[in-house]
């Protein structure tokens, strides 16, 4: 069989009928993953970091060994919200996570900086690169479930991971405002594209609860994220509230010490979601 010359003006073969090519990337040999979700969103600023640490800290204290991969290269907060100050150390061929105090794995490119202030001012396809070395060069071993928190958007990086890594599924994350059907339907539209499953919705700045008689107020106006699930068949896997003892938990890197039942619901329905796949 001829060596293909890319033009097809003079070509009796048929490509299309040649099965698709994978773009999957190989994770590194020593790695061992069972499960990789992908915590999304269509606009920054809604709180899918923390959304992320809250999902792995939740999994983690029910006994699974549970990793994060920083995926949000120009805006990593990852190891700021686990306080950890120490840096990624690896050798000639492979990269080691950094553990966190309760033994998630995490990976992020303020490991790797002199500086977790230096910017990172690097071109899309090389962000995109960055992301899938997360991937190819990290020893990740004996993973129950990796969350990769993701830049926001549908451009360079999301692509990257939604082509290179084997997902599972994927987490969006919204808030109670107008625009959220359009862009929870940006998120859900580019999954079906790339043929991953959506596990549900996370709210996050639902809510405010009154210290004094525990009234729910919205401070954002009401919720739409029933009707926006209904709308895509989705599920609601939580509605978090605005904490302040949540936001300096992870802004003083002790979100592992903080105690919460915000995620317990999404556990069970993305536990009985992956035992059912």
């Amino acid at each position: 069989m001829s060596e293909c010359s890319h033009d097809c003006s003079n070509c009796s073969s048929n490509c299309s009928d040649a099965a698709p090519q994978s773009l999957l990337a190989p994770p590194h040999k020593g790695s061992s993953i069972k499960k990789v979700i992908g915590v999304v969103s269509g606009k920054g600023g809604v709180g899918k970091s923390m959304v992320t640490d809250l999902l792995a800290v939740s999994f983690a204290r029910k006994g699974y060994h549970c990793a994060i991969m920083d995926a949000d290269i120009t805006g990593p907060s990852i190891p700021k919200a686990f306080g950890i100050t120490k840096k990624a150390e690896g050798t000639q061929n492979t990269i080691f996570p950094v553990k966190t105090k309760t033994g998630i794995d995490i990976m992020s490119i303020n490991l790797l900086l002199e500086n977790e202030t230096d910017p990172v001012i690097w071109r899309g396809p090389v962000i995109a690169g960055a992301v899938k070395q997360f991937w190819t060069d990290v020893l990740w071993e004996d993973v129950d479930y990796m969350f990769v928190d993701m830049p926001p958007g549908t451009g360079d990086v999301p692509l990257t991971v939604f082509q290179s890594l084997p997902l599972d599924g994927i987490v969006v994350v919204t808030t109670p405002q107008d625009l959220v059907s359009m862009i929870v339907g940006k998120a859900v539209k580019m999954a079906e594209m790339m043929d991953i499953p959506v596990l549900g919705i996370v709210e996050n700045m639902s809510y405010v609860e009154c210290p004094d008689c525990g009234k729910k107020i919205s401070v954002f106006g009401e919720s739409h994220v029933k009707e926006v699930a209904e709308k895509y068949n989705l599920l609601v896997l939580s509605q978090l509230p605005i904490n302040p003892a949540l936001t300096a938990a992870v802004d003083t890197g002790t979100v592992e010490d903080f105690e919460f039942a915000y995620m317990d619901d999404a556990v069970k329905i993305i536990e009985n979601t992956e035992q059912g796949a």
